[in-house]
């Protein structure tokens, strides 16, 4: 299909780009990479009246650390994530990037348009969730930052307002003893997941781990937190008792529905495995 018309900017500055959807509020919509955007305007799913181009503003592609934090400029590519030596050191962060769509996808994709997107079979969410992160969004009043668990609020809805543009994710950086995983299964390289888990855990000396985030993708109408089972990891030591929890509390925690990528009963089985998967790799990573 042909999208309907529109109007079109690509603001120089990052005021510049926020003074357009202050203008335009409720009928304009930035695009980034535009990889779910752009599918979106061709099925007429999204009809914006004015599209703020923000191609040009590089000063939002970064990755550096300060604060204690990592942190992440929105218009930073999945490529430049998976190549970054900052990212490498979370599994977590890093087997997502390197498992997003294809090269194209990755060249052109960004993170700060697949968060702010909020498909709920995508793959950032679920790290940002099970790693604690902030989304940072401004508009030309002020900046708020937006815990990771407040900012998906439903399906492809988020927390942020029209006026506002996500300008930065932010992670805590782990303490010594965390590890990372991202595992998902899909039908073929490059697809949707059918289900996707993440999950980050922290281990002391003895190896009980004192800190858990585990979330899970496109097993439910959002990505969310199972809440069951990081109770279950708090305190435990790795154990095939520990996994049959975390699989349990994953299968029973999402609210799967029938499509091409499968039936209700196989994305909770698949939910629950994946999650162990990203456990196991996890707490290897931890040194557990």
């Amino acid at each position: 299909m042909i999208p309907a018309a529109f109007d079109y900017a690509r603001p120089s500055s990052l005021d510049e780009a926020l003074r357009l959807l202050h203008d335009r509020e409720g009928e304009a919509k930035v695009l980034a990479g535009g990889y779910s955007l752009i599918p979106l305007l061709r099925y007429r799913l999204a009809q914006p009246g004015l599209l703020v181009d923000i191609g040009n503003l590089d000063d939002l592609a970064y990755v550096r650390e300060a604060g204690g934090q990592l942190q992440i400029g929105a218009r930073t590519t999945h490529h430049q994530l998976e190549q970054s030596d900052l990212v490498q050191r979370s599994g977590l962060w890093s087997d997502a990037a390197g498992g997003i769509g294809d090269p194209q996808v990755r060249n052109w994709g960004t993170l700060g348009g697949s968060v702010a997107h909020a498909d709920p079979s995508s793959d950032w969410p679920a790290v940002l969730l099970a790693s604690r992160a902030s989304v940072v969004v401004r508009d030309l009043k002020r900046e708020r930052v937006i815990p990771a668990r407040e900012f998906f609020l439903d399906t492809f809805v988020t927390a942020i307002e029209p006026t506002e543009i996500l300008t930065e994710i932010r992670v805590p950086l782990p303490p010594p003893g965390t590890g990372g995983a991202y595992a998902k299964t899909e039908r073929k390289a490059g697809d949707f997941a059918t289900a996707a888990a993440a999950v980050q855990v922290t281990v002391d000396a003895g190896g009980a781990i004192t800190a858990a985030g585990v979330a899970l993708s496109a097993v439910s109408e959002t990505p969310f937190v199972v809440v069951a089972a990081e109770a279950a990891l708090l305190g435990a030591h790795a154990s095939p008792e520990l996994e049959s929890s975390v699989r349990r509390a994953a299968a029973e925690g999402c609210n799967p529905t029938r499509d091409g990528h499968g039936p209700v009963d196989y994305k909770r089985a698949m939910a629950g495995e994946m999650a162990v998967r990203a456990l196991r790799r996890a707490l290897a990573r931890a040194g557990a």
